[in-house]
């Protein structure tokens, strides 16, 4: 059976990569977008992109409009990656279970 990857199976970091792959692939969100879509705290999301970012999976890129700075995250293609062989993890992972209940009731 395939691995899960642990740095991605963390409800919050699972529903983090969930939502950026959800992205174009050259396209970035606001922080405070996935903040408000996620209902994190500001330190809460930060805490788990800094785990994403240290697995090379989120490129988080700071800039400034106008005096305002501004936080834009994307998935690199490492992490879509990541992301794709993880939900192949679950999938195998509920599919077993699901024969497993087949075969005890059957």
């Amino acid at each position: 059976m395939d691995e899960l990857d642990p740095v991605i199976h963390q409800p919050v970091r699972l529903r983090i990569m969930a939502a950026l792959m959800t992205l174009d692939m050259d396209a970035e969100i606001e922080f405070t977008t996935l903040r408000d879509l996620l209902n994190l705290t500001d330190g809460n999301l930060g805490a788990h992109l800094r785990k994403l970012e240290r697995a090379e999976y989120v490129q988080i890129h700071k800039t400034f409009v106008g005096r305002k700075p501004r936080t834009f995250l994307s998935l690199t293609p490492k992490g879509r990656v990541a992301f794709l062989e993880h939900r192949r993890a679950l999938e195998a992972l509920l599919q077993s279970v699901d024969r497993a209940l087949e075969n005890n009731q059957g």
